[in-house]
């Protein structure tokens, strides 16, 4: 799903070392340096940083899913393996699990079973469903808080009350104003993965919250995108008219030629009526071949 995509490339761009302390769980983060995940070679990727940990250059290459895949030991291997070609720097790979039941299938490893060729390239599997969101919501890593709601709750903390808490905690960082709406809205949009859309609005509404998220660059960017597939869709949907009414048209044609024009005329709306355009497609080979006029009426009666 694009926007879960696009939330986690945000976050872990603008706080990657909140990512890397929070995947590695070591504070001796530095050197910290954002890759570009769209070079040839690695194209893909949702996140790859260089940092130094323990005055060791590596490379922290995360995965985002909201679902499972089968292919994925395959996916990270590929991943793996052209980081190492083209950085030649020991990779720290995780696959982040966003959805409360994704990943339990994965087995965080990469295996080629063969006597004498034996391959293992293993990754680290993070299920947010399994980590305990008030250490992370405790935490102070800003980048990690739109992904609390996902995480579990306080033992004998019911789902809606961690949500709120959840929320009430953002809202409350001291952060610039634009900077609140982003992490706010980004939080809104990942809750989506395990809450019901009515509880998060009405949260939301209850917090008086509404107004500072619309206003977010995030919301607009998806007010955008949406309005982008709605053009899209209309493209797509004007092609398809324009070749439906290409082959009323020859229809049209080709029973003229055949038959008595004036008669086809007749037949216009009918053929207007059909928006199918597979049926279309029957009809105009029927057109060819049907002995009168009035065998072709008699299919359009069938409609």
């Amino acid at each position: 799903m694009a926007e879960f995509d696009t939330i986690a490339k945000r976050l872990i761009q603008t706080h990657p070392t909140d990512f890397a302390r929070f995947a590695l769980q070591r504070d001796d983060i530095q050197r910290v340096e954002v890759l570009d995940t769209e070079q040839p070679t690695i194209r893909h990727t949702d996140s790859l940083l260089r940092i130094q940990v323990g005055g060791q250059k590596v490379l922290l290459l995360h995965e985002f899913q909201t679902t499972d895949d089968p292919a994925m030991p395959r996916r990270m291997a590929s991943y793996i393996g052209r980081c190492i070609e083209q950085y030649g720097l020991p990779v720290y790979a995780h696959v982040f699990y966003l959805r409360p039941h994704a990943g339990r299938r994965d087995p965080g490893y990469y295996r080629q079973e063969h006597l004498d060729y034996p391959v293992a390239i293993r990754y680290k599997v993070i299920r947010l469903s399994e980590l305990g969101g008030q250490a992370v919501l405790d935490g102070g890593l800003v980048g990690l808080l739109p992904f609390t709601p996902l995480m579990q709750p306080p033992a004998g903390q019911a789902e809606a009350a961690w949500l709120e808490q959840c929320v009430v905690r953002v809202a409350a960082l001291p952060l610039a104003p634009p900077d609140r709406a982003d992490c706010l809205a980004e939080l809104a949009t990942l809750s989506g993965l395990a809450y019901n859309p009515q509880t998060i609005t009405a949260l939301l509404a209850k917090e008086q919250l509404m107004d500072i998220i619309r206003e977010s660059s995030f919301a607009q960017y998806l007010t955008a995108s949406a309005r982008e597939e709605a053009l899209k869709q209309g493209i797509e949907q004007g092609i398809e008219q324009g070749i439906e009414q290409g082959i009323r048209e020859s229809i049209q044609e080709v029973l003229a030629l055949r038959f008595q024009p004036e008669a086809v005329r007749g037949l216009a709306d009918r053929l207007g009526a059909i928006d199918d355009g597979l049926r279309l497609k029957q009809l105009h080979r029927a057109a060819i071949q049907v002995p009168s006029l009035q065998a072709f009426s008699n299919l359009l009666d069938d409609e």
